[in-house]
């Protein structure tokens, strides 16, 4: 049994708005990334620091306690807000993530506490499976004033992801671009409409 988290985070500093609900080839950001998860968990969860601004969307909502609190405590509401021990923890931001390394992700998920990528010698923490066991580990950390999602990795089994699989499983290495610029929001309109092209090649008639 799974829970599929996707975290909208709120307004951004430098887009001026609510990342997920930023317009991407004329849906909210968010709603490519649930397109790409569908079906694949038991319960769908958004948490965010404003849910109202997410009811359109089939999903548990989920009220963040702080909208400044920080990615750890993010985590902590979700993993407390679960409803199964395995929980895969989204960004609302990296809309192009590869449905085939999550479920490779999700095959393993039984071998640790946390599977997560490691990309280019950075984890991708906003993109990784957690078992609800990683609940003291997190809330170690927060107690301690840490505010990293990777800061109580050193208190849990952690099975990391990266080369081959990495290439292997996400050929184009999108699965980890995230919008955080209008500059990334040109490109991500670019990629969209080209993959868009490479499904209905009639697009470009």
């Amino acid at each position: 049994m799974l829970t599929v988290v996707i975290q909208a985070g709120g307004r951004s500093a430098r887009l001026w708005q609510d990342k997920g609900l930023i317009p991407l080839g004329g849906k909210p950001m968010i709603e490519h990334v649930i397109r790409r998860v569908e079906g694949l968990g038991d319960e769908l969860m958004i948490t965010t620091p404003c849910p109202q601004a997410y009811a359109r969307f089939t999903a548990r909502l989920v009220s963040d306690p702080e909208l400044h609190a920080g990615p750890l405590v993010g985590l902590q509401t979700a993993l407390r807000a679960a409803s199964h021990r395995t929980v895969l923890v989204l960004a609302c931001d990296m809309p192009f993530v590869e449905r085939e390394l999550l479920e490779y992700m999700l095959s393993i998920a039984t071998q640790a506490d946390v599977v997560v990528p490691q990309h280019n010698g950075w984890y991708e923490p906003l993109q990784a499976v957690y078992s609800r066991r990683c609940l003291p580990a997190i809330e170690g950390a927060i107690a301690s004033g840490e505010k990293r999602v990777v800061s109580f990795f050193p208190r849990v089994r952690v099975l990391t992801v990266g080369r081959p699989i990495l290439d292997q499983l996400d050929p184009r290495g999108l699965s980890f671009f995230n919008v955080n610029t209008e500059d990334d929001l040109v490109r991500a309109e670019s990629l969209l409409a080209a993959e868009s092209s490479a499904i209905d090649p009639s697009r470009d008639l």
